[in-house]
């Protein structure tokens, strides 16, 4: 059994993001298996190095070790060949096609998606002539967007339970690689966790609508899916889910004022596995671990002020 943390590294991690990390090991760790550490700093525009070293900072003051991370040369940036490889056989089954459209055309031509507000899209580039191909390539370079098939799919999540949809007009064709030619985070995580063994994927639900894609890209790369396991989101009192603009929970302020002990103990209590939010150490926390305690609807958190 393998678990993993995969952060963006496009500013210092959150109480959310340490809250899904936390989770993450412990089911590893309950279940005697390793855990690994994977940098998702695909987009080079956000993403820094300075942020990578925090977050990476972060986990050892947590004392959240890894069997496997980023010394092992786990960065997406580092990874385009394992990518490019497996776009090359989705390529080869004929799935792949060009796409012209731009992200201000699909927001205006379609009705956002009920969980995230991701527009379906409207497959308008699938069926393009050669001509027109050869036209709009002349106007500006075309992301490359895979052909889904339309079929009612359906996964049992490990929380949430049986999630059913059909991958057509629900999902729609989903982009494998950008119009800039950086590839796009469901192939490059389909192909990370298949790789690097990952048999079991611990995240926050705004990731529960992307698995179908993503089971979708294991399927026709022919390989083992992991488990997934979606966790409730931490909120604030205004039921927003936390961000990286949120100073008071981002690990600097949080640092600052507590030890890890105590952010353990009230992220343990947050889960409803333990009736007080009392320090506690990462042993204690594997001894209180019950999955099943975990609520379905989101957490909302008592911010402090800054």
């Amino acid at each position: 059994m393998k678990g993993r943390f995969a952060p963006s590294p496009s500013g210092r991690m959150h109480l959310g993001n340490i809250y899904a990390a936390l989770l993450s090991w412990l089911s590893a760790r309950s279940q005697g298996g390793t855990w690994l550490l994977r940098i998702e700093d695909l987009d080079r525009q956000r993403c820094k190095a300075e942020y990578a070293a925090q977050l990476i900072d972060d986990l050892h003051w947590l004392g959240l070790e890894w069997d496997e991370g980023a010394e092992d040369g786990y960065f997406q940036s580092q990874r385009d060949d394992c990518y490019r490889q497996s776009f090359t056989a989705l390529e080869a089954q004929g799935l792949v096609y060009d796409c012209f459209c731009r992200r201000a055309d699909l927001l205006a031509a379609s009705a956002p998606h009920a969980s995230d507000g991701t527009p379906v899209y409207s497959g308008r580039c699938r069926s393009l002539s050669a001509a027109e191909r050869e036209r709009l390539s002349a106007l500006r370079p075309p992301a490359k967007r895979i052909r889904v098939d339309d079929e009612e799919v359906s996964f049992t999540d490990g929380h949430y339970g049986v999630q059913r949809c059909n991958l057509l007009h629900d999902c729609g064709d989903f982009v494998l690689r950008r119009a800039d030619g950086n590839f796009a985070y469901n192939l490059a995580v389909v192909t990370d966790d298949a790789l690097m063994g990952v048999t079991e994927v611990v995240r926050g639900r705004d990731l529960l609508g992307s698995t179908h894609q993503q089971l979708f890209l294991y399927r026709k790369l022919g390989f083992a899916p992991p488990r997934h396991f979606h966790l409730p989101l931490l909120t604030d009192t205004d039921g927003r889910r936390l961000s990286k603009r949120s100073r008071d929970t981002d690990m600097a302020f949080i640092r600052s004022r507590y030890t890890p002990q105590q952010v353990i103990g009230r992220l343990m209590h947050l889960c409803a596995f333990t009736e007080a939010a009392e320090p506690m150490s990462l042993t204690q926390a594997l001894a209180a671990y019950r999955p099943q305690a975990l609520p379905l609807q989101d957490i909302c958190i008592q911010a402090e002020a800054e």
